[in-house]
């Protein structure tokens, strides 16, 4: 039976890594670290959604709430290897920038981690292609990512 208890306490502490690292962006959602979460989503062959925001953005500050509440974002959410950095966290590589480091920026990265670079917000700014200030636009770019790789995992495989 000793055995089983590290494993409870790791299970425990992974839910408290992963609600701190939620942010407020949503505690239904399996937020990982930038390393962690680009190693996971090579070795399980999930794109990575990345969400780069900062503590002191009131543009961040206006979609957190929104983006948290969201039921279909958290739905979609298993379909993604999700990372959420915030102020210094920020990756420095120029890929993360595409179109500039204004923020919030939401990219999506293949398994291999590149960004998709033609999954952006078609209805938002084309200056700023990877802002978004709804969660619709989020969903659309989401479900396009979903669509293009030709799989979901289903509610019963969840």
């Amino acid at each position: 039976m000793r055995p089983a208890i590290p494993l409870l306490l790791l299970n425990a502490l992974s839910g408290v890594f992963t609600s701190d690292l939620a942010r407020g962006w949503g505690d239904s959602i399996e937020w990982k670290d930038m390393e962690s979460g680009l190693e996971e989503s090579r070795v399980t062959d999930k794109p990575l959604m990345l969400l780069i925001h900062k503590s002191w953005c009131g543009a961040c500050k206006n979609l957190k709430p929104k983006f948290a509440e969201s039921k279909e974002i958290a739905e979609l959410s298993r379909n993604f290897v999700m990372v959420n950095v915030m102020d210094d966290e920020e990756p420095k590589e120029e890929k993360y920038s595409p179109d500039g480091g204004y923020i919030p920026r939401i990219l999506f990265l293949s398994p291999s981690g590149e960004v998709q670079t033609e999954v952006y917000n078609s209805e938002g700014n084309a200056d700023y292609k990877y802002f978004y200030h709804a969660t619709p636009g989020i969903v659309k770019s989401m479900n396009k990512v979903i669509d293009r790789r030709g799989w979901r995992e289903s509610k019963q495989d969840l």
